[in-house]
């Protein structure tokens, strides 16, 4: 019987080759979708999901909340750790606090081999051990960072510090860090298996950074002070709600905070635990490998969407296709219901037709898949391979999905074909004028409808795009570059002798040593109060550290007073935002007024224009240009930003060749890197370019599943029509008015849809403009073009096969049964 089913299923769909093909690409473009994305899903979900009582394993992070907003910070003040102990909670079972370092070298003292800038190195004590469990090679984890000096390293990071040796053998050998910090290998750990946010490789005993620090931020013990390189991880005990440790934390923070800030409406802190699930998706924190290229909980959201959208556009083809040929299978239906099937038999029939063709299909996506990776390389995490697939749990996911989409698509035309009536389809009582199509009209304009949001988002995204691009950020960007001097050498002459350098040579308009560029993706701010006469303002505060060079270099806007008088003083020029939010109209009314910062006066000397600090989809910040207000080894002058000749473009590579000597000379063991600001004010970007490469892609595969099904619906109908297009040819009708006589049926659906899609466009990407403070118009152009674009390409398609009917000779139509 099975074997009967398949036999029969298989001549069914190499009877219809056309439809079965359209039905094969619809679904093999909507399954493609569903993999690549049901991988990206998949790949996202599975982060350190193998850990030992992962769930209850919670980092501490900050929040501060004042009249700016609300900002995150990934770290916590240097006291919570050991007031949390000090506690003693039921609750909480181990409390591990460690603190990221950035070595600017490692050396191996027996053989001088010498390792420049190893990553993902941290001060930790056992508890962190306690915490996370890892497979331990050698050493023990109880004692291994016990005393100060000590250090625990990975297999990988063993293997490349003593190469050719057994790890038994590595224990109680000496690694140098910064040429000073002499420690001693007391375990070597296995790498994580699985996915993992917790990257390190290097752990130094906590107790070592009591006498030689490799980061300020053990130093800085102060409840006001939260540094992202100072962390935390609890694991809460068993049974345990985290809603208790949670109030404890609240509380901590509400002791801690200053009243003055809380009555006065300063910033105000509070500790938040964060499951471990949830470091991978949340944009707050970042991750400790600072891919900036992440995905968040909401982008996967969108992308399930997206994927489902062209499975459904798929399934759609299918249905409508299938209904449409019912008729035509309707006296095989009849006769198999007189020899005795059951409605039942039929419909399991059908399924297993459908079933054949969605496994066609999926061979087929399996293919598209592989392309797909490659192609949308920028949007893979960099992880995912192919290999992926090969999960248990992704080919589950794959049969349930392939069973799913059967179902959906083939139900319902099995219901139709199975209800015919034996009787009526053996006295040929059901016509082709007896199919109405309405469930095939209501679903082809769903397609187009979802076809026209997806034209008018993609052409208003780029419209965006192409605006928040060109617009003028408020400082000059053409020609100028700038490097970062390696944060640990607190060598101001080296500094200066170094900007001297590259002044002097012939292709450099000017160089400057500053603080970092006017935007960038790093942001100094403080707390400030400003008094005038009764009114008291408390405000965060962004802060640009220069002189007069770097406000000449990006041509700043200088409205009112003066500049700072050198790059030692503490004077501040503020921005026209800062105006505002103090109450001030007129800049000169601002000049000689103070700002008091923790306790001391320091004088406003000057008002300059605002500019962006940031991406143009946020607003400007109040901020203000000053001095580097801490000298020798906590400078902010640690940026050298230059001008190239715009005049002598092709020198360019030449010039910051000769830049990089003068770097090597300078500081030779660190490497030299560069950006151009136009390349950093692209950065800004990112998530909306990829947001309008993504919507052209799924634009174009909507199009395609869309104009395929359109196809396929043409097809039957020319077919149904064929003595009727004859008959017309014969009594004068021409090329022309039979293609209109066949198109006009389908343009109504496409005006239709359009007429439905266009208020729920303008709606979505009314919302989404909201979320830029620079934004472009929602123009009618953008619509009327989008309903253009459908109505020219829908056209095409319906005339291809509409001039082949109407060409067709009217004998051999009407001859036609």
């Amino acid at each position: 019987m099975l074997r009967n089913y398949l036999k029969i299923a298989f001549r069914n769909v190499w009877k219809n080759k056309v439809f079965s093909i359209i039905n094969i690409l619809g679904l093999s473009i909507g399954l493609s979708a569903a993999f690549v994305i049901g991988a990206m899903v998949f790949y996202d979900l599975t982060f350190d999901n193998f850990h030992q009582d992962g769930e209850r394993i919670y980092r501490v992070t900050t929040s501060f909340e004042g009249a700016s907003g609300v900002f995150h910070n990934a770290g916590v003040a240097v006291p919570l750790a050991q007031e949390l102990k000090d506690l003693k909670m039921e609750e909480i079972e181990t409390v591990a606090p460690f603190f990221t370092i950035y070595p600017l070298h490692v050396e191996n003292s027996a053989t001088g081999n010498r390792f420049k800038d190893p990553e993902f190195v941290i001060y930790t004590e056992p508890s962190y051990f306690q915490t996370f469990e890892y497979n331990w090679l050698a050493g023990n984890s109880q004692t291994a960072l016990e005393e100060p000096n000590m250090v625990v390293l990975s297999q990988e990071r063993a293997r490349k510090y003593f190469p050719n040796q057994e790890i038994e053998h590595i224990i109680g050998k000496t690694l140098v860090y910064n040429d000073s910090i002499h420690t001693t290998v007391s375990g070597v750990i296995a790498g994580f298996n699985g996915r993992t946010d917790i990257v390190f490789e290097e752990f130094i005993s906590l107790k070592t950074a009591d006498t030689q620090d490799m980061t300020n931020a053990i130093n800085e013990a102060d409840w006001n002070n939260t540094n992202s390189a100072s962390q935390l991880f609890i694991k809460l005990s068993e049974n345990t709600s985290a809603d208790n440790v949670q109030k404890t934390l609240t509380q901590i923070a509400d002791d801690h905070n200053e009243p003055e800030d809380t009555y006065q409406g300063g910033s105000t802190s509070k500790f938040n635990l964060q499951p471990l699930n949830d470091l991978h998706l949340n944009p707050n924190y970042g991750t400790f490998d600072f891919n900036d290229s992440r995905t968040t909980m909401s982008a996967l959201k969108s992308l399930m969407l997206l994927a489902l959208i062209l499975l459904i556009l798929g399934c759609i083809n299918f249905i409508n296709l299938n209904t449409a040929q019912a008729i035509k299978r309707a006296k095989e239906i009849g006769i198999r219901k007189t020899l005795g099937s059951s409605r039942f038999q039929l419909i399991s029939q059908y399924l297993g037709e459908t079933f054949l063709l969605t496994l066609s299909a999926a061979v087929v996506s399996f293919f598209l898949s592989k392309w797909l990776l490659l192609l949308f390389s920028d949007f893979i995490p960099a992880g995912l391979s192919f290999d992926i697939f090969l999960s248990p749990w992704l080919v589950l996911g794959v049969f349930l999905l392939l069973g799913a989409v059967t179902i959906l698509s083939g139900f319902y035309p099995a219901l139709v074909l199975s209800k015919y009536k034996p009787v009526s389809v053996l006295k040929q009582q059901i016509t082709p004028s007896s199919d109405k199509g309405l469930l095939r009209k209501y679903l082809t304009v769903f397609q187009f409808v979802i076809a026209q949001i997806f034209i008018i988002a993609t052409l208003m995204v780029g419209k965006q795009l192409n605006y928040i691009m060109k617009k003028d950020m408020g400082f000059n960007t053409d020609a100028i570059a700038y490097f970062k001097t390696p944060w640990q050498d607190t060598s101001a002459v080296k500094r200066t002798r170094i900007v001297n350098r590259v002044q002097d040579l012939p292709g450099i308009s000017s160089a400057v040593l500053a603080g970092n560029p006017p935007a960038s993706f790093t942001t100094m701010s403080m707390g400030v109060k400003f008094i005038d006469d009764s009114k008291e303002v408390n405000s965060d505060l962004q802060l640009m550290y220069g002189t007069a060079n770097y406000f000449d270099l990006y041509n700043l806007k200088l409205l009112a007073g003066r500049m700072p008088l050198n790059d030692s003083i503490n004077e501040f020029v503020v921005n026209t935002s800062y105006l505002k939010v103090v109450g001030v109209e007129n800049a000169v009314d601002i000049i000689g007024k103070n700002l008091v910062v923790d306790g001391d006066n320091l004088p406003i000397v000057g008002v300059m224009d605002d500019f962006n600090q940031h991406s143009l989809k946020y607003g400007v910040s109040p901020m203000a240009f000053t001095g580097s207000s801490y000298t020798g080894k906590w400078t902010q002058f640690k940026t050298i930003h230059f001008k190239l000749n715009p005049n002598e473009v092709s020198n360019w590579s030449e010039t910051i060749s000769s830049i990089e000597s003068i770097w090597k000379e300078t500081y030779p063991e660190s490497d030299f890197k560069y950006a151009f600001m136009d390349d950093t004010v692209k950065q800004f970007y990112e998530s909306e370019q990829k947001t309008a490469t993504l919507l052209k892609w799924a634009t174009g595969l909507a199009i395609l599943i869309s104009c395929l099904g359109l196809f396929g619906l043409v097809v039957h109908t020319t077919e149904r029509r064929t003595k009727e297009i004859g008959i017309r040819k014969i009594l004068g009708a021409n090329i022309f008015q039979l293609n209109i006589l066949l198109s006009k049926d389908f343009l109504k659906l496409v005006l239709i849809a359009f007429v439905i899609a266009a208020p729920i466009a303008w709606y979505g990407l009314q919302s989404w403009l909201e979320e830029f403070a620079n934004k472009t118009e929602l123009s009618w152009w953008v619509f009327a073009l989008s309903g253009i674009l459908m109505v020219v390409i829908s056209l095409l398609i319906m005339t291809i096969k509409t001039l082949n009917s109407a060409n067709t000779n009217p004998i051999k139509s009407l001859r036609t049964e």
